[in-house]
């Protein structure tokens, strides 16, 4: 039986019908930017994630790009962040005019490890930018009491955690500011591109409002050179849908990830996902490791069951980062988690059956 890795018509079929009519009411009133629904939507994400105010962007990385320059961002500013993770993460740092500074992961939570970060906090370090990888919670605690102690700011790349908790908290909840992505491939998906900003701060979500509208604070006032950001107003529309349902699809995401434990544990060498302290880690990927990945992938291919490494090779190991001078060896956790890291199907939709098969393959593999 084939099993892809990832089948977005099972959750788009369950807003289609409100998706037609948000469309068609935006043709009927030529109502595409901006407007009810934009404001709509911000409100209600950002009660969604327990912040006083919350930016619609159109997408996740110019959601972090436009985070990163509210917070103040000086040429030279160096920005703490991990390597494992994707390249938008690093990118928007140095297209700001900063200075990316990697330090490693934690293993066991694939999330930046805080035990690392004072090694590399200089007098030029501004900010770190945690991110919640796989859906699971970085220890905010941890790192924000290593930001308050050296006065940075925190900025949550929340683009795979809609939705998840650390000690109470929704994330994008937490940290000076958060970003988030709606890729149609995340827990909660724009039919195209869409992200969002959180923040406490209402100083700092005025200046990202003004940055996503090329530095407007009234129509063809410019403060400052700013961006064309701006979630459209159909996107908007079809996220409010979708939001309604979040909570039941990540409650689906956790009974799945909950059987694969209990099916997969002991099985091999096998490393299991394992939620942060204190955290409800949302599942956007159920990941796992094995030495025997590059085998794994291949044997479960030939079952017709769909698999992918998020992430194969680490940013500071990028052709695209070389200039920073670093050997493979200096991330050691992240090296060793580009080379075992494997993905198995987890998504809105997915059957007990399909799930059955993706164990039953992998078991047969190790056996």
């Amino acid at each position: 039986m084939a099993v892809p890795f990832l089948d977005l018509t099972r959750q788009n079929r369950q807003v289609r019908d409100q998706a037609v009519a948000i469309f068609h009411d935006a043709v009927e009133h030529s109502a595409f930017i901006g407007g009810k629904r934009v404001e709509e939507f911000e409100q209600n994400f950002a009660r969604f994630c327990g912040a006083r105010f919350g930016v619609s962007i159109k997408s996740g990385t110019d959601a972090l790009r436009l985070a990163i320059a509210a917070c103040g961002l000086e040429p030279g500013d160096e920005i703490i962040t991990s390597p494992f993770t994707f390249i938008a993460t690093a990118e928007v740092i140095t297209q700001n005019g900063g200075k990316v500074v990697f330090t490693d992961i934690d293993p066991d939570t694939y999330n930046l490890d805080p035990r690392e970060l004072e090694k590399h906090i200089t007098p030029r370090t501004r900010g770190i930018i945690p991110v919640h990888l796989y859906g699971n919670p970085c220890a905010m605690d941890a790192i924000l009491e290593v930001a308050r102690k050296h006065r940075l700011w925190v900025l949550e790349d929340a683009c795979q955690s809609h939705g998840a908790t650390y000690n109470g908290r929704v994330v994008g909840s937490i940290g000076t500011c958060a970003a988030f992505s709606f890729y149609p491939t995340k827990n909660m998906g724009a039919f195209g591109e869409g992200g969002f900003v959180t923040t406490q701060d209402e100083a700092l979500a005025k200046r990202i409002q003004a940055l996503r509208s090329h530095g407007q604070s009234v129509r063809y006032v410019h403060d400052f050179e700013g961006f064309n950001a701006r979630l459209d107003a159909i996107q908007a529309g079809i996220l409010n849908e979708k939001l309604k349902l979040l909570p039941a699809w990540n409650e689906e995401r956790i009974r799945v990830a909950a059987v694969y434990l209990d099916a997969l544990a002991g099985v091999g060498d096998l490393v299991l996902p394992r939620p942060v302290e204190g955290a409800t880690h949302v599942y956007h990927l159920f990941t796992v490791r094995t030495a025997r990945r590059d085998a794994l992938q291949v044997f479960l291919n030939q079952q017709g069951i769909g698999t992918a490494i998020h992430y194969p090779i680490p940013l500071h190991m990028q052709a695209a980062y070389q200039y920073l001078g670093h050997a493979p060896e200096d991330f050691p956790a992240s090296l060793a988690c580009s080379r075992s890291v494997i993905s198995l199907p987890l998504y809105q939709g997915i059957t007990e059956v399909e799930v059955g098969e993706v164990i039953g393959a992998v078991r047969k593999f190790f056996s």
